[in-house]
């Protein structure tokens, strides 16, 4: 049987899992969050890995807070740097393979073209730079480890987009989304199911591997509201306006798509286009 620690359990990603986990009679899963294992202490994560057996270890942990990171750098280094090094060493030791969540925020968000993996990667923000060096540590530490990139994350757990302009509709009769930004949602639910997708076609790895995930579909904030509008049948109107009108502490990315086709090609991957899963995700919390 496989056995898979699930880090940062209590987020949106690891919270699917947590729900997912009573479909995969085949794994073994263990559920951590800050009270079972801080990931920030060196000596803790070694002798969690140390007293247990895992073959793989998804870290969903992170610091996610992107406005805020601006005012308190250290704490975004020490979850989405300090902790993912920690956790790389141990996991080399003990010999699990790591697969770690990182961000379209590694990139400076100005291309006109999917980014593919191998894109130049140039931070704009300390959120953006924290998870980079999150994805150095990794690379440096493992040699069989697979970082995923994704973006715009939404799911049933925790706080989203989806779910928060869901609240907005039912308060107000109008609401200024941004239109000038581009990218893909993922809706974590089936970015989990391809995670463990992964694990069940992993062979003896040979290397470091990164990947792009996000839903199929590129549209603005902007469309995305008037969409997650439209499916829960709420009578709030959206308005378009421009990043500048809204400004923000970090920079946001003006274009966040990313390339899927290396997942799809290594592991045969069928991505959901976004309309799909944000249908299901309606439905999901109009019965919750």
């Amino acid at each position: 049987m496989i056995r898979i620690l699930i880090t940062g359990s209590n987020g949106q990603l690891g919270s699917e899992f947590r729900y997912l986990a009573a479909n995969y009679p085949n794994y073994n899963f263990v559920f951590t969050d800050i009270e079972e294992l801080d990931i920030t202490d060196i000596q803790s994560v070694r002798s969690f890995f140390q007293e247990n057996s895992f073959n793989f270890c998804v870290n969903c942990a992170g610091y996610t807070a992107v406005d805020q990171a601006e005012d308190e750098p250290e704490k975004a280094f020490l979850l989405n740097a300090d902790a993912v090094d920690n956790l790389s060493k141990s996991c080399e030791e003990s010999n699990v393979r790591l697969i770690h969540i990182s961000t379209d925020y590694v990139f400076d968000g100005a291309a006109k073209w999917p980014y593919k993996e191998n894109d130049p990667v140039s931070p704009q923000s300390v959120y953006g730079l924290s998870k980079l060096k999150g994805e150095e540590a990794v690379l440096k530490y493992c040699s069989s480890a697979i970082i995923i990139r994704t973006a715009w994350l939404c799911s049933r757990f925790g706080k989203n987009f989806v779910k928060t302009i869901l609240k907005l509709g039912t308060e107000r009769t109008e609401l200024s989304v941004v239109d000038d930004q581009l990218g893909s949602p993922t809706f974590a639910e089936d970015l989990a199911k391809a995670i463990l997708e992964m694990i069940g076609k992993s062979g003896k790895p040979e290397c470091n591997e990164i990947y792009h995930y996000s839903n199929m579909g590129n549209i603005s904030w902007f469309i995305f509201a008037e969409e997650i509008m439209d499916m829960a049948g709420l009578d709030c109107k959206i308005i378009p306006v421009k990043t500048s009108e809204y400004p923000t502490r970090a920079i946001r990315p003006a274009y966040s798509v990313l390339d899927k086709s290396k997942i799809i090609h290594d592991y045969g991957i069928e991505i959901p286009e976004w309309k799909f899963s944000l249908l299901k995700l309606i439905e999901t919390l109009k019965n919750e």
